[in-house]
C-alpha cells in the first residue's frame, strides 16, 4: 500500500508539473526535440550519401573531426561563461577565493577604490534599466546592424525581444581623478564586468535566432560635466570605453542550428563594431541631465591631439603556412587599433620579415589609460567574413608614454607568440589654434613625402536645420546629412517626418591642407534619395576667424528653399609637434656657462640667414680645388674638436634648412662624395661638384656611373638615384651593349635588397634616372654598403658584367640627409670577389 501510495503521489506530482508548463515551455521542449531529431537525420543522411557516392573515408572522417573539435570549443566557452556568470552573482569574498589569478583592480592599484556599495545600487535599479537599454538597441544599434548585414546580402534583421535578465553589471573598482582635471568636471574610471542572463531574440532573412550569455569587460570612463549651481548639480554625462572591450556571446536557435559558413562570425563582428561605434573612443554616449546645458558642451568632440603611427617592419615572425616540405612562411599583415579606430596594412606575401612602411593617423581623445594595440595576422583565403587567418602575435603601447616623449622609435617583442618583433614609430601632435603653425606642419608632411598625412584637424558639430523643402508633395522629408572632407565621409542619423530636424551630432576630419580643402554637406531625404540642400564651405575662410572657429552659426543651404538654413559649429586646429627644437648659439670653447642653451621647446626651427647660406655655397665651390680641399680638411679637424652637442646642433640646422626632396636634387649643393676604392691620393676629380657629363672612362677604362645617395633620418629611408653611365667601352662595333644596373644592399645579398633599372638598348651612354628606396635604420646604415653592378643584356650565357662599384654608407654627408651626387669609376668584377 505504501508503494502504491508513493506511485500515485508521484503520478499526481508529474501531472501537476505537466499542467503547470506554460505554452512557451512546451514550445521550447518541442523545438529541442526537433533540433535533436534534425541533427540525427542530417548525420545519417551524410553517411548514407558518402557511401552511395563511393567516396573516400576521409570525406566522412574529416567532418566528424571538425564536429568534435567544434563541440569541444563550445563546451569550453560554455564553461567559461558559466564561471563568469557565477562570479558576477557572487560577492567580493567569493570572487577572491575562487579566482585568485583574476583579482579586482582595487586589489592591485591603491588609487582604485572598492565600490561594493555601487554594486548594491546597480542591483536594485537594474530592472528599471531594461526600458532604456531597449530603446538604445532599437534606435541606435538595430539600424546600423541592418545596414552592415546588407553588405553581406543578408536582409530583414530585426530585434524581437530584449530582456536584460536579473544579473546586473559588476564594478570591480573606481578611480576618481583629482589632478590635471578642470574645475568644471569630474572624471572617473570604472572597471566594468557584465556576464548577465539576458535573452535577446532576432529575425534574419526569415530565420529566427537569439543571443544569450552576453558578456562584456572593459574600462569605462564617466565624465560629469558641466558642474552647475542648481539641481542636479551635474549638467550631463559622457560615458565611453577607453579601449575596445572584450565581448563574447552565444548564438542560439535556428540560426545556430543551420550556422551557414561565416554567419556566426559575421554576426559577432558586426555586433562588436556597433558597440564600438557607440561607446568606444572617439565615440561617446552623451546623456543630458539639465535642460539649461547646451548640447554643444557635451556632444561636440574634444580631441586632445593626433598620433601619427608608422608601422615600419617586423622580423622573425612565426611560420604559419604549410608547404610541401613542412612549415613554409607567412603572408603577414597588421591591424592597428586605437579605440574604435582601426587601420590595416597591406599584406606582404611569403615572408617572415615583412616591410610594410605603413603610415596612419589616429585621433586621441583620452591620453591616460588609452592604448595602441597592434595585432599581426597571417592572411589565408576562405569564406568572406570568416576568421580564416592565423594569429602571429600582438603588441601594445600606452599612449601616455608617447605623449611624454613626443616621439618614440622602438622594436616591440610580440606577445602571445613564440617569437617575433615589430618596428614602430609614433609621433605626438598637439592641437594649436595659431595659424602660423600651419607652415611648419606643411613642411613636415612634404618632407615625409607621404601624401596621406594631415596638417590640421577639423571638428564639425551639426546642431539642426530648419525650413527644409518637401521631398514630395504634401509629405514632410525624412532628412539626414552627409558630410565629406577629402576621402572621408560621415553621416548623421535620420530624423523622421520633419522639415526642422535636430541632430546634435559631432564629427572630426583630418585635413591635408586647410588652404585647399573644403567641407561638403548634403541634406538627403531618405524616402526618395533626393538631395534637398547642399553647402560647400572653404576651410581657408575658417583660417581668418578668431581662434580658427565658428560657434553656432546658421548657414544658407544651396539648391534648397529660400529660408532653408543649417546651424552648425566649426573648429580648426593645426597639428603641432609636442616638442620642437630650437637652435641656440653656443659659446666659444672653454667659456661654457650655466646659460648654455642646447635644446629648447619652440614652435619652429630658426632658419639660417642669407649670408650663412651664401657662405655655405661658397665653401662648397671652394672645395672643388686642391687648395680648397686642404683648407676644408683643416676645418674638419677643428670641427672634430667641437663639443658633441654643438656638432649635433649644426647637423640638425643643416637638415632643417634643406630637407631632402627628390624634385630638388638637381639644385641642392651636394657635399663631398666618398672616394672610389681605386682613387690615388693625388687624384681629386671625383671630389668635385658633379657635372652632368664626364669625358673620362674611369681609371679602369670601363666607364663611369653617376649616382645620388641620401638618407632621410626622419623617414629612415635610404634613397638611391641612378642617373646615367658614360663612356662604356665599345669593343665590338657590331655588338653594342644593352646596359642596365643592379643594386644590392650589403651585407647579405638578399632578394629583398635587390633593385634593378630598365634595360637601355644599344647604348654606351645610357640615361636611367631611376629612383630606388630602402627602409633601413640609422644604426644599420653605418654597417651597410651599396653594391652597384652594370651589366649588358647581350650575352650567350646570362648577362655579362661590364663593371662594378661598392659604396660605404657610413659617410657623414649621406647619414645627415644632405645627399651625395657624384661620378664613380666602374671597376672590374674581379676586384670585388
Amino acid at each position: 500500500m505504501a508503494g502504491a501510495s508513493k506511485e500515485l503521489k508521484a503520478d499526481t506530482q508529474a501531472s501537476d508539473d505537466a499542467s503547470s508548463l506554460t505554452p512557451k515551455t512546451k514550445d521550447d521542449s518541442i523545438m529541442s526535440l526537433l533540433y535533436s531529431f534534425a541533427k540525427k537525420v542530417v548525420t545519417v543522411g551524410i553517411i548514407y550519401f558518402v557511401g552511395y557516392m563511393g567516396w573516400s573515408v576521409a570525406w566522412l572522417v574529416t567532418p566528424v573531426i571538425l564536429s568534435v573539435a567544434r563541440e569541444s570549443w563550445r563546451k569550453t566557452n560554455d564553461t567559461r561563461r558559466s564561471v563568469a556568470k557565477a562570479s558576477a552573482m557572487a560577492n567580493d569574498k567569493d570572487v577572491i577565493l575562487a579566482r585568485l589569478h583574476d583579482l579586482p583592480a582595487w586589489v592591485f592599484f591603491p588609487d582604485i577604490e572598492r565600490c561594493e556599495w555601487l554594486n548594491k545600487i546597480l542591483k536594485q535599479v537594474w530592472p528599471n534599466a531594461n526600458f532604456y537599454a531597449k530603446n538604445l538597441i532599437k534606435e541606435s544599434i538595430e539600424p546600423n546592424i541592418q545596414q552592415a548585414m546588407a553588405g553581406y546580402k543578408l536582409n530583414g534583421f530585426k530585434f524581437d525581444r530584449m530582456i536584460l535578465g536579473t544579473i546586473p553589471p559588476r564594478i570591480g573598482g573606481v578611480k576618481v581623478y583629482d589632478k590635471n582635471v578642470s574645475r568644471n568636471e569630474i572624471i572617473m574610471d570604472l572597471d566594468l564586468f557584465y556576464a548577465g542572463d539576458c535573452d535577446i531574440s532576432f529575425a534574419l532573412s526569415g530565420l529566427r535566432g537569439g543571443i544569450k550569455d552576453f558578456q562584456i569587460h572593459g574600462t569605462v570612463r564617466v565624465i560629469m560635466k558641466p558642474l552647475i549651481s542648481q539641481m542636479p548639480l551635474v549638467g550631463g554625462l559622457q560615458i565611453f570605453f577607453l579601449n575596445n572591450p572584450n565581448i563574447d556571446f552565444n548564438l542560439v536557435g535556428v540560426v545556430d542550428l543551420l550556422d551557414m559558413p561565416g554567419l556566426s562570425d559575421i554576426l559577432r563582428k558586426i555586433i562588436v563594431e556597433q558597440v564600438a561605434a557607440i561607446m568606444v573612443l572617439p565615440n561617446k554616449l552623451p546623456i543630458v541631465l539639465s535642460d539649461g546645458v547646451p548640447a554643444l558642451s557635451l556632444k561636440m568632440p574634444e580631441p586632445e591631439g593626433v598620433l601619427r603611427i608608422h608601422v615600419v617592419e617586423a622580423k622573425d615572425l612565426m611560420k604559419k603556412d604549410i608547404s610541401m616540405l613542412g612549415k613554409g612562411k607567412s603572408d603577414p599583415y597588421a591591424i592597428i587599433s586605437v579605440g574604435a579606430q582601426q587601420f590595416r596594412t597591406q599584406t606582404i606575401d611569403n615572408t617572415v620579415n615583412p616591410k610594410w612602411d605603413y603610415w596612419c593617423e589616429a585621433e586621441i581623445n583620452a591620453i591616460l589609460r588609452q592604448e595602441i594595440e597592434l595585432n599581426l595576422w597571417d592572411w589565408d583565403p576562405g569564406f568572406p567574413g570568416v576568421q580564416n587567418d592565423d594569429f602571429l602575435g600582438r603588441a601594445t603601447v600606452e599612449i601616455s608614454s608617447v605623449t611624454k616623449n613626443g616621439e618614440i622609435d622602438t622594436w616591440l617583442t610580440l606577445e602571445q607568440a613564440k617569437h617575433g618583433m615589430v618596428h614602430l614609430r609614433m609621433t605626438w601632435f598637439k592641437l594649436s589654434s595659431n595659424k602660423s603653425d600651419l607652415r611648419s606642419a606643411l613642411e613636415e608632411t612634404q618632407h615625409l613625402r607621404v601624401t596621406s598625412m594631415s596638417t590640421a584637424l577639423l571638428t564639425v558639430f551639426i546642431d539642426s536645420a530648419k525650413n527644409l523643402p518637401q521631398a514630395r508633395q504634401q509629405s514632410q522629408p525624412d532628412p539626414y546629412l552627409v558630410l565629406a572632407v577629402g576621402k572621408k565621409t560621415e553621416q548623421t542619423s535620420v530624423q523622421m517626418r520633419t522639415d526642422a530636424p535636430v541632430w546634435e551630432q559631432g564629427f572630426t576630419f583630418l585635413v591635408g591642407n586647410p588652404d585647399n580643402d573644403t567641407l561638403q554637406l548634403k541634406v538627403i531625404d531618405q524616402k526618395t534619395g533626393n538631395t534637398i540642400g547642399t553647402l560647400i564651405y572653404i576651410l581657408s575662410a575658417l583660417m581668418e576667424k578668431k581662434n580658427l572657429e565658428i560657434m553656432s552659426q546658421p548657414f544658407q543651404l544651396q539648391k534648397s528653399g529660400a529660408e532653408s538654413k543649417i546651424l552648425m559649429s566649426l573648429s580648426l586646429r593645426i597639428l603641432k609637434r609636442y616638442q620642437e627644437l630650437e637652435v641656440e648659439p653656443t659659446p666659444e670653447k672653454g667659456s661654457r656657462t650655466e646659460g648654455d642653451a642646447v635644446l629648447t621647446r619652440s614652435s619652429s626651427v630658426r632658419a639660417p640667414s642669407l649670408s650663412q647660406s651664401s657662405s655655405q655655397q661658397a665653401t662648397s665651390v671652394e672645395a672643388t680645388t686642391p687648395e680648397g680641399l686642404a683648407h676644408q680638411g683643416s676645418i674638419r679637424k677643428q670641427d672634430s674638436r667641437k663639443s658633441t652637442t654643438s656638432a649635433i646642433l649644426d647637423q640638425m640646422s643643416v637638415h632643417q634648412e634643406e630637407p631632402f626632396v627628390v624634385s630638388t636634387l638637381n639644385t641642392v649643393m651636394m657635399a663631398t662624395p666618398p672616394r672610389s676604392p681605386n682613387l690615388s691620393d693625388g687624384g681629386t676629380e671625383l671630389l668635385r661638384r658633379s657635372p652632368s657629363t664626364t669625358s673620362s672612362a674611369g681609371s679602369a677604362g670601363l666607364g663611369r656611373i653617376q649616382l645620388t645617395v641620401s638618407y632621410s633620418v626622419q623617414r629612415q629611408r635610404l634613397l638611391v638615384i641612378v642617373h646615367k653611365i658614360n663612356n662604356i667601352p665599345l669593343k665590338d662595333p657590331s655588338n653594342i651593349p644593352d646596359p642596365y644596373v643592379k643594386l644590392y644592399l650589403l651585407p647579405g645579398r638578399t632578394k629583398e635588397s635587390k633593385r634593378k633599372t630598365n634595360v637601355v638598348k644599344d647604348n654606351c651612354d645610357p640615361v636611367f634616372d631611376a629612383t630606388f628606396e630602402y627602409i633601413i635604420s640609422n644604426a644599420e646604415l653605418v654597417n651597410s654598403e651599396l653594391e652597384i653592378t652594370v651589366c649588358t643584356q647581350k650575352g650567350f650565357f646570362g648577362s655579362p658584367v661590364i663593371g662594378m662599384q661598392k659604396l660605404t654608407l657610413n659617410d657623414l654627408e649621406i647619414a645627415s640627409g644632405q645627399g651625395v651626387r657624384a661620378w664613380y669609376d666602374l671597376l672590374p668584377e674581379s676586384k670585388f670577389e
